[in-house]
């Protein structure tokens, strides 16, 4: 069987949490299941668990501005959260659900296999770069992880809600699109 199959259909049965009874539709991953950069997020919000797809709101069309303005898209990079299901509320995702579903999303790494992870946001940064990471502080640098080059950039909806910061996301960007020409081969 095709894994990618077979890991989605293993995550749609997933009741780990109880954001799994709540949801309307799973939130798996979307994009190039061979990307050399990986964009990972908190979890789905209320569009994306209408339409069981990451970053399609207000957020997602921010990101898709974004990668537009540094020659990518979707079909480039594959997209993912830490939590497949949203939670309530669109609140943050808990400690218990991030980890009920760390498994899935480790999985997705592996197969994906990315030269580059993006955490979108404090929340993915905190869970896969380091626990006490401060994106006001620490957004655009590079950290080096089990082989693979790590950053964080401000999450798409916290430039919708704070406009000011969006010169920084376009450094981070900048910074983002140079790292990807030095370490990636076939992206560009």
């Amino acid at each position: 069987m095709d894994p990618w199959k077979e890991l989605k259909e293993e995550c749609a049965g997933c009741r780990g949490c109880v954001l799994g009874e709540t949801r309307t539709n799973l939130v798996f991953g979307v994009g190039n299941e061979q990307a050399e950069v990986m964009f990972i997020g908190e979890g789905p919000g209320e569009q994306e668990d209408l339409q069981g797809e990451p970053f399609v709101g207000p957020a997602g069309q921010l990101l898709d501005t974004m990668l537009e303005l540094i020659g990518l898209d979707r079909s480039k990079v594959y997209i993912a959260n830490m939590v497949k299901c949203r939670p309530p509320r669109n609140r943050d995702p808990q400690e218990s659900e991030m980890a009920a579903c760390s498994g899935w999303l480790r999985r997705q790494i592996q197969l994906v296999n990315p030269v580059i992870i993006v955490c979108l946001g404090r929340i993915a940064a905190a869970g896969m770069i380091r626990e006490d990471f401060r994106i006001t502080r620490e957004h655009g640098h590079w950290f080096e992880k089990d082989g693979r080059m790590l950053t964080a950039i401000y999450h798409p909806s916290a430039l919708l809600r704070d406009p000011s910061k969006r010169p920084e996301a376009f450094m981070d960007l900048r910074n983002l699109r140079d790292m990807i020409r030095v370490r990636c081969e076939h992206t560009y």
